[in-house]
This record gives C-alpha cells, structure tokens and sequence, in this order.
C-alpha cells in the first residue's frame, strides 16, 4: 500500500524550453445513445482520459456536453453534462494537449491543412451522397471524382493486470495493436486491425492448450471503395448498419442511392466460447437503410433479414429493424428490435413470428437545463470476452441493464450537473425481480483548484443480493495536460439474504498517466479493497502505449 501512494502522487516535472504545449481538437461522432449513457467514436483515444469533458461546436465556441467515464481505442463511454440533444452521427470534438518541439510546429499545420482537404473532399463511402453530388446528378453531370487520400493510425501497447490477497497473487499480461489505415498508399484500399493477446504468468500451458482463448481477434478486414457509395469488405467486422449481429467473418457489401441503401452480408459467426473461426456457425443476410438529408428533421432506419446456420441446420432465422427520429423538437425516439421467423422445439418447425429482443427509448428536453429519459429494454444479454470491473460493478451491469429505466439530469448552474437513474426488471415471476437507483453529482473544473469531483450513490435489489454503494472521485490536470491524477474512495455494502451473509468493503484508489512525449504514454493505476472479512486485496495495473 505503501508503494501504491507513492506512484499516485507523483508528480514528474519536465523542463525544456523548446517544448509548447498545444491544444489540438479531434473530432468524433456519436454511434450509440442509451438512456444513461453516449459511445462516442473516434479514429483513436489516445490523449481522451477518463474523466476528460468533450464539447458540442455552437458556432464559434465549444460547449461542454459529456464526460468520459471509459473509454476503448475507438470509442469514449460518456455521461451527459448538460441538456443539449445529442443522437447518432451528431459531431463531438475533444480537446487533446500535446507537447511539441518547434521545430514540429511548421510541419504539425502542414498536416492539420492536408487532413483538413482530405475531409472535405472525401465524403464518407458507403451512406448517402454528398449535397454537390446530388446537385450534379440532378442536372445530368457525372459524378464527381472519388479521390482517396491516406490516412494511418496505429497503436501498440503493453499492460500488467496484478491481484495481490492471502488467497492468491496473479498477474495477468495483455499485449495489443490496433491500426485503422484509410486509403492506404492513396488507393481504394483500407484496413481494420484490433488483436489482443493475453495471458497468466506461470500459468503459459493454458495458453499452449487453447491459443485462441489467449489470442483474440476482434476485427481483421480490408475494405475496398469502388466509389463515394460503394464498398466491399472481407474479413472480421462488424456492421454498425446491424451492429447486434456482432462480428461478421466473410464479405460484407453495401451501395448508397442517395439518401437509400442496401447491403448484404455472407460468412460466419465467432465462436461463443473463445472467439475463434467457427465455420459450423454460417449465417447470410441482406439489410435496406435510410438516411435523412442534412437539413431535413434527422432520421436512421434500417431493416435487415439474416438466417444463421449451425452445422447444416437452421439455427435462427429473423428480422432485425432500428429507427431514430427526432418526433418533436425536443422529443427524440430510438428503437430496436429482432423479430424471429423460424422456430423448432422437439423437431417441431414453426415460423411463426416471436419478438426476441426489444430496446425503446424516449428523451425529451424540457429546457437547457433539464432532460429526462425513459426506455425499456427487453434485451439478450451481452457476452464479455474480456472484462476488467470490479465485482459489484459486474453485477450492477448485468442487473440493470434489462428492464424499465427511467432518468433525470438537471444542471443548475454551468459546473455543476445532477442526475438520477432508476431501473425496474420484471417479469411474471418474481425470481428475476430487480430494482436500483443510482444518483450523481458532477462538478466540472471547480475555480481556484481547476479540479473535476463527482458524488455517487447507488441502491441495488435483487432476490439473491441487496447492495449500497457510496463514492467520491477527484480528477486534476497537473501539468499542462502531460500528467493526469485521479483518487477516489467507495463504500461498498453487501447483504446476501438467502444465505444470510453480509460484509462491507472500503476501497481507495487512483491512477496517473504521464504523456512522456508525444506518441509515448504511461499509466498506473493501483485499487486497495478493506473487507470486513478479512478477505483485503489490493490490485496493480500499469501500461506503456506507443502511438503510431
């Protein structure tokens, strides 16, 4: 414990004074909204830490809209800030500080201007045509030259995961690389790489029996552009068009008609248990799309047919649509369904319609400062290949994410944000019951400390767990964006009624991330747990991260 205090307040100091540290602006967009939470997609989150704001663009200034609280390579977590409506596609921009020598400085806009060309000339391939492409169209001109221009990001990284108690010490090693690499060589030519590997020390025969539970692939595909709409994919990938269907191993095809498409898919599922190749697992489908124009009231439809095979029998056959209106001005809808078509019980075929997963969301904005959601949700659970939350964190998710969900986020003033959530699982038998509410107060860059603190409280009920949890979180800037430092403290109490159990847990933590230079990063983090019976442990994680 010791040792742990010492790395998380730290501070590395670098003098030099040909370095500038200089704010850069990385835009993203929204790919996912739930009731309590936003994705936001970016070409890569190196430089997002958790607990960083990102902004709306309101004409010339920057609103703050949502803070992160996890984040993947691509893709930030986030928990609204403020009441500003924000769906799929809508822009995001971060602010990333870099450190640069000046020398760098001429050859850094030089980039910035040539990204700045390529985006605009480049419309994004395989949705709807640009305004200038349908204009010419319409007055009978040819298309405009599709000019693809290369864009690469990489990274690799290397982490330690160590769990130390008196029942056992483990380490845990992963190994990542991940590229996305648009227009390779300025071609038609782009490629989709994000492999993992993973591993226990001293326990490597784990690995030599089963490689691919320590190798995983979760997207491998090279793409080709035949034009602004056209697109052709091979390899593993998922379709954000019907992103449920999860990975899909084989070829992917799509075509825009202007603000229509349509696409196909055929190949094969991973397997469940490791995430392998599975060839017994076929599956082929075809999907229709339909995309708003950009001054019209936003709407996303797609509607999509797929018939899964294991072996050489039918294994699911079924309709899969999802819809994302802005109803009212204020109101926005999202939804998602999977109808199935093909049933067999005891060597009885039916195909008679029966809806498997359903997801509805209703968000309305009363005004700038108050929002409320509510949605219900009727879907399979997910499957975690690889997950690092804590235990209570595990079964929050799983508990709550079914269900009736009903939320508030109010912000009186411009730092300070409030919000309740509350869920209901229920079904016709009351086994399954669950109920839970969870409240949090965010104050974003307090004056004169220019720290973020957050106040949470969660209340968990089920038929075989009843939890509370109470926690507060400080995160600070501390050297011009180069080193960050987060601690915090939760209380956690646990009550098992059926086997009469309780016990309560104190947990400290922190982490410190240090941009060394510009594409090189350090973190550690350390996590001690205090348990009333006895069972302390005390967790270690450090990672290296070289950007590309």
């Amino acid at each position: 414990m010791r040792y742990c205090l010492c790395v998380l307040f730290l501070v590395f100091i670098a003098n030099n004074e040909t370095l500038q540290a200089q704010v850069i602006l990385d835009k993203g967009t929204v790919s996912y909204v739930s009731s309590q939470n936003v994705y936001v997609k970016f070409a890569s989150t190196d430089g997002i830490n958790i607990g960083d704001t990102l902004f709306l663009q309101k004409a010339e200034n920057l609103s703050p809209a949502l803070r992160v609280t996890n984040k993947s390579s691509v893709s930030c977590v986030c928990a609204r800030l403020g009441t500003d409506t924000i769906r799929v596609s809508t822009e995001i921009v971060a602010k990333k500080i870099q450190v640069e020598t000046k020398q760098k400085e001429e050859k850094k806009e030089q980039d910035k201007k040539a990204q700045k060309e390529n985006l605009e000339a480049k419309p994004v391939p395989g949705h709807d045509k640009t305004p200038e492409q349908a204009a010419r169209e319409e007055d009978g001109l040819p298309e405009l030259k599709y000019q693809p221009k290369q864009k690469i990001r990489a990274r690799i990284s290397a982490a330690s995961y160590s769990n130390f108690s008196e029942r056992r010490e483990q380490t845990r090693m992963r190994y990542s690389f991940s590229m996305q690499g648009n227009n390779i060589g300025n071609s038609k030519f782009s490629t989709d790489i994000y492999v993992t590997f993973r591993h226990t020390l001293n326990e490597w025969e784990t690995v030599n029996n089963n490689l691919n539970d320590a190798l995983k692939i979760y997207s491998l595909s090279a793409k080709y552009d035949f034009n602004t709409s056209t697109s052709l994919v091979l390899g593993r990938k998922i379709n954000p068009k019907i992103a449920s269907l999860g990975a899909v191993d084989g070829i992917q095809f799509e075509k825009g008609f202007g603000h229509f498409l349509v696409g196909a898919i055929a190949g094969s599922r991973p397997d469940f248990l490791d995430y392998s190749i599975n060839l017994d697992l076929m599956q082929a489908g075809a999907y229709i799309g339909h995309v708003s124009g950009k001054n019209e009231k936003y709407q996303q439809t797609t509607l999509g047919v797929i018939e899964q095979h294991n072996k050489s029998a039918v294994d699911r056959r079924f309709v899969y649509f999802q819809h994302s209106d802005d109803l009212m001005k204020n109101l926005n809808v999202f939804g998602s369904m999977e109808m199935d078509l093909y049933q067999n019980v005891n060597n009885e075929t039916t195909n008679k319609p029966s809806l498997t997963n359903l997801f509805v969301s209703l968000r309305y904005k009363f005004s700038k400062k108050l929002n409320a959601s509510l949605s219900y949700d009727n879907r399979k659970n997910i499957i975690y290949y690889e997950s690092y939350k804590s235990y209570i964190d595990q079964i929050i998710d799983n508990e709550t994410r079914q269900g009736l969900r009903f939320g508030v986020n109010y912000r009186p003033v411009k730092l300070i944000t409030w919000g309740v959530n509350a869920s209901w699982r229920f079904q016709k038998s009351s086994d399954n019951d669950s109920k839970n509410v969870n409240s949090y107060l965010n104050f974003n860059q307090i004056p004169f400390f220019k720290t973020s603190a957050s106040v949470t409280a969660n209340f968990l009920q089920t038929s075989y767990i009843n939890s509370k949890i109470y926690g507060l979180k400080l995160m600070k800037d501390v050297f011009k964006g180069k080193v960050n430092m987060e601690v915090y403290y939760r209380r956690v109490d646990y009550n098992f009624p059926i086997y009469e159990y309780s016990t309560n847990q104190n947990v400290v933590g922190g982490s410190l991330s240090w941009q060394i230079v510009k594409n090189l990063g350090i973190s550690v983090f350390c996590e001690q747990t205090f348990d009333s019976q006895n069972n302390d442990y005390l967790l270690v994680n450090a990672r290296v991260m070289q950007r590309f």
